[in-house]
């Protein structure tokens, strides 16, 4: 909104400065903690005493989550989501399709795992809603993101899987693209879901992340640096800059809540869509691959839930005293905050030699 005062920079120069992607990322960031700090409180209570007992407890887990985590609010993504959707609306180029096809994918699955908090908390059951139908109706959220963005990259680039390290080598999917792109956002959306299951074990990660692909989006969408760099020119997703942005500031706020021992538990309404614009980012900005890397950590837990299950059912057998892979730390003794914390070193470790790839051409 506040981008479209730059073309009165004419008359007052002072304008200018919204023409800056920098500056209004920060705004973003700034607009979007504050939000969260403003009416977090708020929300706080109002869950709490909305869903009294709060985020029900899986029984065949680590027995301490029956003290640590019982009575706890669930939906906490909702703090994220407003103070994140309201700094983009304020900030971001709203003519530009690719905010528009990330916000879909974002408010979309936020949407799906609010129903499913809903469902948790009403029941007082880890079961909420369906599976197959969650899948299902990502899938058709993140297709039509996908079409989006399509529409908007043009060729040679619009249906391609590019790679990393070698500039220009890319694969043109076709129609293949968008089960593809569909596939890279459930899938991150996914995986952040099963991330979140330890006081902020999942959102510092995703600001992780989003960093990454906030500078990602920056340098792929200016085609200067692009070309210094040797990377793939997309025209138009240097906005997406200001969503990671946004993201980033809204985690922030939200870590304040979260930080152990959490007031409150984000929820499927926060890891699915925040999960999921990270997926759509890497779609848009055409970085997929790197996308596995950056966010290798929930790549991992996705994995050794995978791997539990197929284990289980062909031998009988757990490869994991627990899944997702976090829990089986837990079984093994590590204190939360040591699983915590470890985790995050890792998903640094994992971002930096994703952004690495920026460089090796």
């Amino acid at each position: 909104m506040l981008y479209f005062l730059q073309q009165f920079g004419d008359v007052y120069p002072v304008l200018n400065v919204f023409r800056y992607l920098s500056f209004r990322t920060g705004g973003a960031i700034i607009t979007a903690l504050f939000f969260v700090f403003l009416f977090g409180p708020g929300m706080v209570n109002a869950l709490r005493v909305r869903q009294g007992k709060g985020q029900p407890i899986r029984e065949d887990g680590p027995a301490s989550h029956l003290i640590t985590k019982k009575g706890k609010p669930t939906m906490g993504g909702l703090m994220i989501l407003s103070g994140a959707i309201v700094a983009i609306l304020l900030w971001a180029d709203l003519s530009n399709i690719y905010v528009w096809a990330v916000l879909l994918v974002t408010a979309g699955f936020g949407l799906v795992g609010f129903y499913d908090d809903y469902l948790k908390v009403k029941h007082q059951s880890h079961k909420g809603f369906g599976g197959k139908q969650r899948l299902l109706i990502e899938a058709v959220i993140a297709v039509v993101a996908c079409i989006m963005i399509a529409s908007q990259t043009g060729d040679p680039y619009a249906t391609s899987l590019l790679f990393p390290f070698v500039k220009g080598l890319a694969l043109d999917l076709g129609l293949f693209f968008f089960v593809f792109g569909a596939f890279v956002i459930v899938g991150a959306g996914n995986s952040v879901n099963l991330t979140d299951g330890l006081d902020g074990l999942a959102i510092v990660p995703v600001m992780i992340a989003a960093a990454a692909f906030g500078l990602i989006a920056y340098l792929v969408g200016n085609q200067v640096y692009s070309d210094y760099l040797f990377l793939n020119f997309v025209p138009g997703t240097g906005e997406l800059s200001i969503i990671c942005g946004a993201l980033i500031g809204a985690g922030l706020g939200f870590l304040w809540f979260n930080a152990p021992p959490a007031q409150i538990i984000m929820g499927d309404t926060g890891s699915l869509a925040l999960g999921g614009a990270l997926g759509a980012i890497a779609v848009a900005t055409k970085h997929e691959i790197v996308m596995a890397i950056i966010g290798g950590l929930f790549v991992l837990e996705a994995v050794s839930v995978i791997v539990q299950v197929a284990s289980y059912r062909l031998t009988g057998k757990r490869v994991f005293r627990m899944a997702p892979i976090h829990h089986h730390f837990e079984h093994l003794g590590w204190t939360e905050s040591q699983i915590v914390i470890r985790f995050w070193i890792i998903a640094m470790v994992l971002a930096l030699i994703g952004l690495s790839s920026l460089k090796l051409r």
